[in-house]
C-alpha cells in the first residue's frame, strides 16, 4: 500500500514562473494523499475550492499539504484522503514583488494651443510601478477567469487610457505648453491618482507614477532651444558678438575668407571703439585741467633783476626760476 501512495503523490508548485508574470494557476488535477505544496520566495500560494478563497500562505518552504495545510482550509479542514480519491482544488500563485512598467505614447498627443490651430504634437514616456493589494478583488475580476496574467496585460489596459489621463493633466491649469518638464511631477501625480483609481478596482495598486520626458517635433525643440539662448543672453548684441567668437572659435570662420575677414574687422573695430570710449570716460575734460605750475603763483616782477615776467615760468632777462 505504501508503494501505491507513493505513486499518487505529486507536488503543487508554480511550473511555469515567469518575472514577468503576475499570477499562475495550478488547476484541473487532483491533489493526492502524501502531496507536496512549494512556496517560493516571492509566491504567496492560494487555495481556492469552487472558486472561493480557503486559505492563504504567504511564508515561502516545503510543505506537507494533508498535515499542514488542509487544516487551515476554511471548509476543507476536516477532508481525509482516500486509497484511490483525492482533492479537487486550484492553487493560485501570485507574485508579490512590485512590477516596473516602461511606458511611452504610440502616437503624438495634440494638445490644443491657441497658437497652433491643430494643436501642438507632443509624445512623453517614462515608468510606473504597480503591485498586487488586494487577493479577493484579484480573484472575482481577473484570476477567477484566468490561467494566468502578465504585465504585459495590465501594460495594454493602462495605455489604452494614459492617453486622455496625459491630455487631462497637461492641460490643467493653464500649464507652459513649452516647458512641460518644469510641471512633470505635478503632472504625473495627477496621473497617478486618476490610474489607481481605474486599476484598484481590479485589486492591483499603482505605487508610482514617472514621467521621464516630453518629446516635441523637431522645429518646435529649434525654437525652443534657440529662445532659451536668448532669453540666457538678454542682449542681442552681446548674443551676436558671442556666437562670432564661437564661431572663429570652432573653425566654422576660417582666416583667408572674405567672412572671416569681415568678423575680424568689425570685432577690431569695435574693441578700438570700446577703448576710445573707456579712455574718454578716464579723461578729465578740459573745464576741469590745471597745469602743476599756474600763472596765479608767478610774479609781476622778477625778484632778481627786476624784469617783468608777462607770466613766465622762468625770467627772459636773467634766467630766474619764478615757480
Amino acid at each position: 500500500m505504501g508503494f501505491l501512495s507513493g505513486q499518487f503523490s505529486n507536488v503543487v508548485e508554480w511550473e511555469e514562473w515567469r518575472d514577468d508574470m503576475i499570477f499562475w494557476k495550478w488547476t484541473n488535477r487532483e491533489i493526492k494523499k502524501g502531496s507536496k505544496l512549494i512556496i517560493k520566495p516571492g509566491q504567496d500560494a492560494i487555495f481556492l475550492y469552487n472558486g472561493k478563497i480557503e486559505g492563504i500562505f504567504k511564508d515561502d518552504g516545503e510543505y506537507d499539504i494533508e498535515s499542514q495545510i488542509i487544516p487551515f482550509l476554511s471548509t476543507l479542514k476536516g477532508f481525509k484522503f482516500g486509497f484511490n480519491s483525492g482533492m479537487r482544488a486550484e492553487v493560485l500563485f501570485i507574485n508579490t514583488k512590485e512590477f516596473i512598467i516602461k511606458w511611452g505614447t504610440k502616437a503624438p498627443i495634440n494638445i490644443p494651443v491657441a497658437t497652433l490651430p491643430g494643436g501642438l504634437p507632443i509624445r512623453a514616456n517614462g515608468t510606473l510601478t504597480m503591485k498586487i493589494d488586494d487577493y479577493t478583488t484579484l480573484i472575482d475580476k481577473i484570476a477567477g477567469v484566468k490561467q494566468q496574467y502578465t504585465v504585459e496585460d495590465v501594460k495594454l489596459r493602462i495605455t489604452s487610457i494614459l492617453d486622455q489621463l496625459l491630455m487631462k493633466w497637461i492641460t490643467k491649469e493653464g500649464k507652459d505648453m513649452f516647458n512641460l518638464q518644469a510641471n512633470a511631477f505635478d503632472i504625473a501625480s495627477g496621473i497617478k491618482t486618476d490610474l489607481d483609481m481605474q486599476l484598484i478596482s481590479d485589486g492591483i495598486t499603482i505605487t508610482g507614477f514617472q514621467i521621464m520626458s516630453f518629446n516635441y517635433p523637431e522645429e518646435i525643440q529649434k525654437m525652443i532651444t534657440k529662445n532659451a539662448a536668448q532669453s540666457m543672453v538678454g542682449d542681442t548684441g552681446r548674443y551676436q558678438q558671442l556666437s562670432m567668437t564661437d564661431a572663429m572659435a570652432s573653425g566654422k570662420l576660417k582666416g583667408g575668407s572674405t567672412a572671416s575677414d569681415m568678423a575680424g574687422m568689425m570685432m577690431g573695430m569695435q574693441m578700438a571703439n570700446q577703448m576710445v570710449n573707456q579712455m574718454n570716460q578716464n579723461t578729465p575734460s578740459s573745464g576741469s585741467y590745471m597745469p602743476t605750475g599756474t600763472s596765479e603763483n608767478v610774479p609781476n616782477f622778477c625778484p632778481n633783476c627786476g624784469q617783468k615776467t608777462n607770466g613766465a615760468n622762468f625770467c627772459a632777462n636773467c634766467g630766474q626760476k619764478l615757480v
